[in-house]
C-alpha cells in the first residue's frame, strides 16, 4: 500500500512540473511574441521615417544625410531580442523623427506638404501601436516573471532555466523628442 502512495506522489509531482513546464514556456513565448509585435511596430515606423527622410532631401542635403545615418542604425526587433536592443531601437527613432520636425519647422513649405502630414500622422498611429505592443509585453512578462518567481514554482523554473525578464521602460528616448502636434 505505501508503495502506492509513494508512486501516486511521484506521478502527482512530475504531472505538476510538466504542468508548470508547459505553463512557463507558454507564458515565454507570449513574451517572444509581444517583442516581435514591437519589431513589427517599429518596422512600420522606420519605413515611415525612410519616406520622411526621402521628402527632406529636396530642402536640406545635410539633414537627410543626417537622417539616413540614424536611419541605417535600424535594427530589427524579433522574438529573440532584448529589451535593450528594443530601447535602442527606440532611441535611434526618436532622433531620426526630432531631426525630421526639425527640418519640417526650418521649411514651412515641406511640413505643409500634404505627403508630409499624411506620413507623420501614420508615424503617430504606429507610435500608438507601439505604446500597445509594449504595454502587452509588459503585461507578458508579468505574468511570466510572477510565475518564475513564486514559491515552489521557482524552484522548479530554476532547474528548467527560466529566468525573470527585464521589462521596457516608458518613455525611452521621449524626453528629448518633439511635439509631433502638426497644427502649431
Amino acid at each position: 500500500m505505501s508503495t502506492i502512495i509513494i508512486i501516486a506522489a511521484v506521478v502527482v509531482i512530475i504531472a505538476w512540473i510538466i504542468g508548470l513546464q508547459r505553463k512557463l514556456v507558454s507564458k515565454e513565448e507570449l513574451c517572444n511574441n509581444a517583442m516581435s509585435q514591437i519589431g513589427v511596430q517599429q518596422a512600420s515606423r522606420w519605413d515611415a521615417l525612410s519616406a520622411l527622410a526621402d521628402l527632406t532631401r529636396s530642402y536640406s542635403d545635410y539633414e537627410y544625410k543626417a537622417i539616413t545615418d540614424i536611419i541605417s542604425k535600424r535594427r530589427p526587433i524579433g522574438s529573440g531580442s532584448s529589451v535593450s536592443d528594443a530601447n535602442l531601437q527606440e532611441k535611434c527613432i526618436g532622433e531620426a523623427l526630432g531631426r525630421i520636425i526639425a527640418v519640417g519647422e526650418q521649411y514651412p513649405e515641406l511640413k505643409a506638404s500634404e505627403t508630409y502630414v499624411k506620413t507623420m500622422e501614420s508615424v503617430n498611429t504606429y507610435e500608438n501601436q507601439v505604446r500597445m505592443s509594449r504595454m502587452v509585453f509588459n503585461d507578458s512578462v508579468t505574468a511570466l516573471n510572477r510565475t518564475v518567481r513564486q514559491f515552489p514554482n521557482n524552484l522548479v523554473a530554476g532547474l528548467l532555466g527560466f529566468k525573470v525578464k527585464d521589462y521596457l521602460a516608458e518613455g525611452v528616448g521621449k524626453e528629448s523628442m518633439p511635439s509631433m502636434n502638426l497644427n502649431k
